[in-house]
């Protein structure tokens, strides 16, 4: 599971009718002086969600590509999520976030009268941490699927918002390259295959609650080798690095006892890869339904429950803007692998105040595995924090 996409997801229709606009594109780039127009409970609350109608996620599929890299009109909320780490060849670092969601208005198509008419709304967040620089940028988007605004489809594979987009360069959906712009910043990058998917949760479905249906189908590209140019304030950067990719779709709804969750996708220098979320609870326990998985260099994926893992928070970090105080240094151990991970933001300030406010940023790790001093880059995402009172961790 990636949670977010629902809450986000859920968000862009709620929007999208109040709005009833065409489109709209927010810059987030700081001084920010919005409030978010949803908490993560306002967004997924209920036991269905509006579930009715749309195809339910009951039991695992066999996933098929490069037809699941597309959309899946019949459930309700969908997502393509990109992360990565870059470089420059003299060592400038950043960090990257771009994010396109579907979400159907009703389960079923009706004629409409108007071209401007659809059930499908498109949402996008582009983030970009200029870590040399010391700066986060951030900016949101909303379109309707009609008149060609947005859109997607599998082959040849694109999925776009206005001019922001991820497409094939060739046959099938690899390579491809993700483009996006917002006000001072840029991407153009090239992702590479590199490993195969990895199907999260029981051979991709990811069960988000003890309900029959209330999960989603979830798989990752977990080390993409990635080219390209971003732009800073007017200046371009070519860069080299790691993406990572998940793809969910799903008509879930978050349970009615938890706030949030702490989501990480980490890249270990020894070749391996980490995804751990813990979905917390009203109590601040962490709740049964928390997982994972762990990508060896060479070998088949490891699934990790919430009993496998172990999660320190270390340090904290309070926004200047929203007063929401979030985790800001962790210590995460899966100790049946003998993997010890001590995790800190590359930037403190990587806030996304957006219709849901969430942190989401590049982060730093270093560790052991196996005996074996381990060192690595990641991105780390944090939900729910600003929605209710905090309590101490």
């Amino acid at each position: 599971m990636r949670g977010r996409g629902l809450v986000i997801g859920v968000a862009v229709v709620l929007v999208g009718l109040a709005a009833g606009a065409a489109y709209v594109t927010r810059d987030a780039s700081p001084p920010w002086e919005h409030e978010p127009a949803l908490t993560v409970a306002d967004a997924l609350g209920g036991k269905d969600g509006g579930a009715e109608g749309y195809t339910r996620a009951f039991e695992p599929r066999e996933l098929h590509f490069p037809e699941d890299h597309g959309p899946h009109p019949g459930f309700r909320t969908e997502w393509w999520y990109w992360t990565g780490n870059l470089s420059t060849a003299d060592g400038r670092d950043f960090g990257y976030q771009l994010t396109l969601f579907r979400s159907a208005l009703a389960s079923e198509e009706k004629e409409r009268a108007s071209a401007w008419g659809t059930r499908q709304v498109y949402m996008g967040h582009l983030a970009l941490s200029d870590i040399g620089g010391g700066r986060f940028h951030a900016t949101e988007r909303f379109s309707r699927g009609a008149l060609g605004l947005a859109g997607s489809r599998a082959e040849p594979f694109r999925v776009w918002l206005e001019d922001w987009s991820a497409e094939a360069t060739g046959d099938g959906a690899l390579p491809m390259r993700l483009t996006a712009r917002g006000e001072g910043m840029s991407l153009s990058l090239v992702l590479e295959a590199g490993k195969p998917p990895v199907l999260q949760g029981d051979r991709g479905l990811s069960q988000k609650g003890p309900e029959p249906g209330n999960a989603s189908y979830y798989y990752s590209l977990t080390r993409m080798p990635t080219r390209g140019q971003v732009t800073v304030e007017g200046r371009a950067y070519e860069v080299t690095g790691q993406s990572w990719m998940d793809r969910e779709w799903s008509t879930s709804a978050l349970g009615e006892d938890l706030v949030g969750w702490d989501w990480f996708s980490l890249q270990l220098s020894d070749g391996s890869e980490l995804m751990y979320y813990q979905l917390r609870r009203r109590d601040g326990t962490a709740d049964t339904f928390s997982a994972g998985t762990l990508v060896p260099a060479l070998g088949e994926p490891v699934r990790l429950s919430r009993e496998d893992v172990r999660l320190e928070v270390l340090a904290t970090w309070k926004s200047p803007r929203s007063g929401t105080t979030y985790p800001a240094r962790w210590r995460l151990a899966v100790p049946s692998r003998g993997l010890t991970l001590d995790i800190r933001p590359a930037l403190a300030d990587q806030e996304l105040p957006v219709s849901v406010r969430y942190w989401e940023g590049s982060a730093r790790l270093s560790g052991t595995h196996a005996g074996q001093p381990v060192r690595g880059r990641g991105y780390v995402e944090l939900t729910g924090y600003g929605d209710a009172p905090q309590r101490e961790r």
